[in-house]
């Protein structure tokens, strides 16, 4: 029987109060917020920390807020009310479809979006999809407040670019326009996802050519990633997109750098993605 180590818990009464306690207990702290992730990897001793520092009880912490077009999406938000949120309903309808199919209504309801992006498992939904919508991570300690852009904020698999005493306060997304599609897919046989697909296209003209694009493929790789290939053959005419499909789904494979492990060989992640990709087309441009 696996048992928690000896910790202790503190409880800031905001963001400043939260670093300062990060910086004097230093490598023997870690933030907690849903503790999904965290406390699993410290039960089986993966992790050690003697003092945990909950941010949840931060006041505001867990907003959700629609201004000059973005929305902003506190680091304590829980999946489920992410999910059940009317403001992400109704200004980006994807993001509540994809919280939707993250783990279980359990982790759901404890997760928080900051914790399950501060702990850079490769396996994310989130990540992946807010990598396709070019949000950014609010990041605030020592130095001060900085924006991340999300493509920039992994560093690898279980690592963020986040400065030591930092934390991650608020993910802010550009809300939905009347010209874009997006679609986000999942495939997943185990506990485990083989591949999130996030698709994002700009149209004029409802689906009869694209301006833009940008597509992410997650957990075939350490952390999500993008090609600027793809997204270059994903635009034009909607007959030409249609023909390069298999072409950029092979561009973002090779972004991704796919590799043999215990999910599956590069060559059936690479077969995933070229599926998943016409799929996630078809569903964001609304076809049967």
């Amino acid at each position: 029987m696996m048992l928690l180590r000896r910790f202790e818990i503190h409880q800031p009464a905001s963001v400043t109060e939260a670093a300062e306690m990060l910086a004097h207990f230093g490598e023997d702290a870690s933030l907690y917020a849903g503790g999904t992730e965290l406390l699993l990897a410290m039960k089986h001793d993966v992790l050690r920390y003697k003092h945990l520092i909950d941010i949840k009880v931060i006041p505001g912490l867990d907003s959700v807020e629609l201004k000059d077009g973005t929305i902003r999406i506190g680091a304590t938000a829980t999946h489920r009310s992410l999910e059940r949120s009317p403001l992400l309903k109704s200004h980006l309808p994807v993001f509540v479809e994809m919280e939707h199919l993250v783990a279980n209504t359990r982790v759901r309801n404890t997760g928080t979006l900051g914790g399950n992006l501060c702990f850079a498992e490769p396996y994310s939904d989130p990540a992946t999809l807010l990598v396709a919508l070019g949000a950014r991570v609010i990041a605030e300690g020592p130095e001060g407040r900085r924006e991340i852009p999300m493509g920039k904020f992994f560093a690898g698999a279980y690592e963020t670019t986040l400065k030591s005493g930092e934390l991650l306060t608020a993910v802010e997304v550009p809300a939905a326009k009347p010209q874009q599609r997006m679609a986000y897919l999942k495939f997943q046989v185990h506990e485990r996802p083989m591949l999130g697909l996030a698709l994002v296209l700009e149209t004029p003209d409802e689906g009869r050519s694209f301006t833009g694009a940008r597509v992410a493929a997650g957990c075939v790789s350490p952390f999500a990633r993008r090609s600027a290939e793809a997204d270059g053959l994903l635009t034009g005419s909607r007959t030409a997109v249609e023909g390069n499909l298999l072409a950029a789904a092979d561009a973002l494979a090779d972004a991704a750098e796919l590799a043999d492990d215990s999910e599956g060989s590069a060559g059936y992640k690479r077969n995933l993605i070229q599926v998943f990709l016409r799929r996630a087309f078809q569903k964001a441009v609304g076809m049967s």
